[in-house]
């Protein structure tokens, strides 16, 4: 986006939550809402977002529950997410772009260092080495019950369904993760229940941006009304 000449920093939009509670039809859907108020959006994903993290993409989403431990997962997905800053995100961000992303750190936060027991101190050392001191302008974090998100990612038939192999009760402590997070950082993290229509989920989404991010458009382009 641009202020007359001025080229002005674009925001970076994080979306969390458990496998199946929708990450990634509401991330298309808030880029279409942004899009038609005239702000200029890239959607990406975590792990993933340019050539070289899509070929880790497939290393750490696909084959057995056991495949790596969490230590490996974690190297693996910080590697994949140095790529995805470099190459994608900051680029994007200093040309005004705006960026929503399918997960960025408080996946790694949740999934490795809270569910998989590396501990968030573990975490946060490699992310400050790797990422510095950049975070997201705003998180959105999409609440489901495990039992219900399963269910859904299992509807999807999708062969990048390691993580959910790693059952229930797994995807039970990363929702309680992420849960703390949002209560950790208030003023960034924004918890949405995902349980409601996608409909209903969409428009609390839009309602939390146009808020957090000083867009109130948002809320009356065509796609916010009624």
């Amino acid at each position: 986006m641009t202020d007359g000449n001025v080229q002005t920093r674009g925001r970076f939009i994080a979306i969390e939550g458990v496998d199946g509670a929708g990450k990634g039809v509401q991330s298309r859907l808030l880029r279409d809402a942004l899009r038609n108020c005239g702000v200029d959006v890239l959607l990406t994903r975590e792990p993933g977002g340019s050539p070289g993290a899509e070929q880790i993409r497939s290393l750490l989403v696909t084959g057995a529950a056991d495949r790596w431990d969490s230590m490996t997962e974690l190297l693996l997905i910080y590697a994949a997410r140095r790529s995805h800053l470099q190459q994608t995100i900051l680029p994007a961000l200093a040309k005004g772009t705006w960026v929503i992303s399918d997960r960025f750190a408080d996946s790694s936060r949740a999934f490795q260092g809270l569910a998989g027991g590396l501990g968030l101190d573990v975490v946060e050392r490699i992310h400050r080495e790797v990422v510095g001191d950049f975070n997201p302008d705003l998180v959105l974090v999409l609440d489901l019950d495990p039992a219900t998100s399963l269910a859904r990612a299992k509807q999807r038939g999708d062969s990048e369904d390691r993580f959910e192999k790693k059952g229930e009760n797994y995807q039970r402590k990363v929702r309680d993760g992420f849960r703390l997070l949002a209560q950790r950082s208030p003023v960034t993290h924004r918890l949405i229940d995902a349980g409601a229509t996608v409909e209903m989920v969409a428009h609390a989404i839009k309602q939390q941006v146009a808020a957090a991010l000083a867009l109130p458009a948002l809320l009356v382009s065509p796609e916010g009304q009624g």
